[in-house]
């Protein structure tokens, strides 16, 4: 997607599995929380907060991270250097060179040995020692030493890898380490929805398809970029990064929504932002799976509904506003 946002709108808000799902914004250079329904549940006092996961919200206070609670409570002190999201009830932290995870009381569970460390994907968690990645389990072993030059997260059972051998292609792992799928892709992403977009080629002439879990080609490689399925469709681009357009498939490969936008987002909730043209008066609105636009051009920066809102900005980046819409577009929260 040829757009670059505010690190707030980086966030990837999730829906927390707590009383009230909580979503961060900024106000005066500090960061706060609203609810679902735009109501101010922490006033912005915060040097950085985060998105929720597992009901626990990330935080920075005088330089150090720690977490609170859906009620705006801490519920783990800030002490850490360095914290990563809770997934499976426990959270990658870091205090000073060293990694370990905590539970959700902040007691730690696992110590590592490790340069760096990710949060558990389906009971699995990457570290990296040195230049190499691996995958410990829950009781700290490491099941898949650090072997790879790049790997990611276990998806629908499978994680991409690629090999440290010089010249090595992606492919994807089992949980015990066995290649389910060989190296053979020049770039690829995780499974959802039971496919993962792979790339053959280089990235300027190489083609963009999608394969089924056994490594055979559901929809064969004719795009010259396509993201993964989400809510059942997947967006693709036809053309070059310059010049090309974005629309999106169905499963089955066929163009659900022609290739006409400029700018364009995965769907999420039944509806996902795009833009017309790229002229830098161009705004974004959102349009539903039928290709129809359900809230109006109007956004200078975008972002996916999650837990019922988006948020959005109208306005230059001095001069406008940030705000939360809803899913008609009406605005629950609108920064002062």
């Amino acid at each position: 997607m040829r757009t670059s946002l505010p690190i707030i709108l980086l966030c990837l808000i999730q829906v927390g599995i707590c009383a009230q799902t909580l979503f961060p914004f900024q106000s005066g250079g500090k960061y706060g929380f609203v609810n679902a329904s735009g109501k101010v549940v922490v006033t912005a006092q915060y040097q950085f907060a985060d998105q929720g996961s597992e009901g626990l919200y990330a935080v920075k206070l005088a330089g150090k991270r720690g977490f609170i609670s859906s009620d705006g409570k801490q519920a783990i002190a800030c002490s850490f250097d360095e914290v990563g999201k809770f997934s499976e009830g426990l959270a990658p932290v870091r205090e000073g060179k060293n990694w370990f995870f905590i539970d959700k009381t902040g007691k730690k569970a696992i110590s590592l040995d490790c340069d760096f460390a990710y949060r558990f994907c389906q009971g699995m968690a990457r570290i990296q020692k040195g230049n190499k990645l691996g995958y410990i389990d829950k009781n700290g072993k490491a099941v898949i030493p650090p072997q790879f030059e790049m790997a990611f997260d276990f998806s629908e059972g499978l994680a991409r890898v690629k090999p440290a051998q010089k010249g090595s292609k992606w492919g994807y792992i089992a949980k015990d380490g066995d290649m389910a799928i060989k190296p053979q892709f020049d770039d690829c992403f995780d499974f959802r929805e039971g496919r993962a977009n792979v790339r053959i080629g280089n990235e300027e002439s190489g083609k963009w398809g999608f394969i089924e879990k056994s490594g055979k080609f559901a929809i064969e490689p004719k795009y010259d970029k396509a993201f993964f399925f989400s809510d059942g469709m997947a967006l693709v681009r036809q053309g070059d990064f310059k010049t090309g357009k974005f629309g999106y498939i169905s499963k089955n490969g066929e163009l659900a929504i022609p290739a006409k936008f400029f700018g364009a987002f995965h769907f999420h909730e039944g509806l996902a932002c795009v833009k017309l043209d790229t002229d830098k008066n161009s705004k974004w609105g959102f349009i539903d799976k039928s290709g129809k636009v359900v809230v109006d051009y109007q956004f200078e920066f975008p972002s996916d509904f999650e837990g019922g809102i988006a948020y959005v900005r109208k306005g230059a980046l001095k001069s406008g506003k940030n705000m939360y819409i809803g899913h008609k577009g009406e605005i629950l929260w609108s920064e002062p």
